[in-house]
């Protein structure tokens, strides 16, 4: 008898789109496949095992990072992977993606095409230049800020601050412009007998000015005027540097350089003081030795020496021309005096002519950038530099960019008025002096001339 409705069988093979009767209910059936990122005809693959059947899983929430799998069978083949792949299958519940979709890597894990590099790298992009280039400029500014300030502090520490103006007494008024008092000693401090020999300076003890100027920095114009050390002065009244000892002025006549040799630069200051009305803001003093390696630090000095002279006591031996002195030959151009006519006159507006031209080729790019020429200039000056104990590196630095102007025909060079002699000395034109400090003093154009 057969049990089954009309139109069944007992054949489970044979029946389609019916229900089982079975108690049980059916296993899970082996679903097709789509693989993606395939391209062309399809090749036949054999198909793994299916896995066993696992609990539905929850639906994927948004923005919400889905565990990663635990290691069995059934865990992708790559970690790190965005696919559910059991063994090059993809089930497509990681990424929520259609099939098929541009997003959806190749076989084997390559770049797909979205252009992400294959190991899961990060994508290669256009070269960001001015990101690059800011970086760099912010390195660069920095470093160039270190190396100043470690420069700055390296120069300050050997700067030679010796004189004391605080024990210069019944000082003129400031004025409108710094004031320098820059002096060339012929010390020979920490030279051997063969220095000595090789530049003609004796070996005398102690020391004197064989140089004197003043330069006023000014914003009407530079000026420097340089002082004959066979100038006549009074000596006035002062405080001894050393003693502390207050000395009164005698009315005694003598030459300027004198007043150093009586009891240094704090009674060069006051002579200078005393005698011109005009106040000495900063000094700086400097030997043969410092003069000479300056020079020679920078590769030489260019000049143009309008007639050549010779003077066997300084050494100097030069021809009208331009040339390049190195130091021997510029202590020696700048010291020369027997072979001139006006032997104290002509040595002064040497002197001039050569500061200014040290000058305008010491304050130049290519030596203040330049490390390598920077360092040996400045260490072969500052250790033979003599300065007041106020004098800052800034000031310095004003000092001889003021001498630079004045090379550059920003400012006067001049020397001091000159109005006779007396006793072999030269008497200063005292009118002309008057007017001349006072045009300083209010930082006023500069009218006066000397000689």
């Amino acid at each position: 008898m057969n049990d089954w409705p009309e139109g069944w069988t007992d054949n489970r093979d044979e029946r389609q789109g019916r229900g089982s009767s079975s108690a049980q209910p059916e296993g899970a059936r082996v679903m097709r496949h789509v693989q993606r990122g395939s391209q062309g005809p399809q090749q036949p693959r054999q198909q793994p095992p299916y896995p066993p059947a696992q609990p539905p899983r929850p639906p994927r929430q948004q923005g919400h990072q889905q565990p990663p799998a635990q290691q069995g069978y059934g865990v992708p083949s790559q970690q790190g992977s965005q696919h559910d792949t059991y063994g090059g299958y993809d089930s497509g519940y990681n990424t929520g993606q259609v099939y098929g979709s541009p997003s959806g890597g190749g076989p084997g894990g390559g770049q797909g095409r979205t252009g992400a590099p294959q190991g899961g790298g990060r994508p290669q992009g256009p070269v960001d230049w001015g990101r690059r280039l800011k970086i760099g400029s912010i390195v660069l500014v920095s470093t160039l800020a270190v190396v100043s300030v470690g420069t700055y502090f390296w120069a300050d520490s050997k700067m030679r601050r010796e004189v004391d103006l605080s024990k210069v007494i019944e000082r003129p008024d400031e004025g409108d412009c710094t004031t320098y008092l820059i002096v060339g000693s012929d010390s020979r401090e920490g030279m051997s007998a063969e220095e000595k020999k090789k530049l003609h300076t004796g070996s005398a003890e102690g020391k004197r000015t064989d140089s004197m100027m003043v330069l006023a920095a000014c914003s009407s114009g530079n000026t420097m005027i340089s002082l004959p050390r066979d100038s006549d002065v009074e000596i006035p009244s002062f405080v001894g540097s050393e003693s502390g000892k207050k000395y009164a002025g005698r009315g005694v006549r003598t030459k300027l350089n004198a007043a150093y040799a009586m009891d240094g630069p704090e009674l060069l200051v006051r002579t200078v003081e005393y005698n011109t009305g005009l106040r000495i803001d900063h000094y700086a003093e400097i030997g043969f030795a410092g003069f000479a390696n300056i020079v020679d630090a920078l590769g030489g000095v260019e000049m143009n020496i309008e007639k050549g002279f010779k003077d066997k006591k300084s050494g100097a031996d030069f021809k009208a021309g331009k040339q390049t002195l190195n130091g021997e030959q510029a202590l020696a151009f700048v010291r020369t005096r027997y072979a001139f006519a006006e032997s104290d006159l002509a040595r002064t507006k040497n002197q001039q002519k050569f500061l200014s031209a040290l000058a305008s080729q010491a304050a130049t790019p290519g030596t203040i950038l330049n490390p390598f020429q920077l360092y040996p200039v400045m260490g072969a000056g500052l250790d033979t530099l003599v300065v007041d104990e106020d004098m800052s590196l800034f000031d310095l630095g004003e000092m001889f960019f003021a001498m630079k102007g004045i090379t550059g025909g920003d400012g006067v060079s001049m020397n001091m008025p000159i109005n006779g002699s007396r006793g072999g000395n030269l008497v200063w034109d005292k009118a002309k002096v008057k007017q001349l400090v006072q045009q300083i003093q209010n930082d006023e154009k500069v009218t006066v001339r000397g000689k």
